[in-house]
């Protein structure tokens, strides 16, 4: 079944009631009827960005059946690091290699992202791209 990914900028617009894509996250999560996943890092970086209810929120979203969070097991590290390695020159962070790492363990290529520009180059095994979901208007935020 598909199951697309998401990443922190998305959640983070959804929880931010004051984030420029604030409104679009929450279109397209009305919108959406296919269920969603991510990895534990991702659910970490976006609670950096969080207020306390925001985070309570997300944590009970996520309870309630929202969202999957996929949680690495330790022995798949050196393939994080092996994606860190190869995107080095992107900067890629943790969060970021995990969902590459939860693409490949899946097979899932669809993304809600904001990190255009990174998920554009990362790749799937078999040199596969990722699919951005266009979930908000480019020039929001200037992408």
């Amino acid at each position: 079944m598909h199951q697309p990914l998401v990443d922190t900028g998305f959640l983070v617009a959804l929880y931010v009631r004051g984030d420029a894509l604030h409104h679009a996250a929450l279109t397209w999560l009305q919108q959406n009827r296919l269920p969603l996943q991510t990895v534990a890092p991702v659910i970490v970086e976006t609670c950096f960005f969080l207020d306390a209810p925001g985070k309570i929120a997300l944590l009970n979203w996520i309870t309630q059946g929202g969202l999957t969070v996929a949680e690495i097991p330790v022995n798949s590290y050196s393939e994080l690091a092996a994606y860190i390695q190869k995107y080095a020159d992107q900067d890629i962070d943790f969060a970021d290699a995990a969902l590459v790492w939860l693409a490949n363990k899946t097979g899932e290529r669809s993304i809600l992202t904001v990190d255009e520009n990174d998920f554009q180059v990362y790749r799937i095994k078999g040199s596969h791209p990722f699919d951005l979901i266009q979930w908000y208007k480019h020039n929001l935020r200037g992408n």
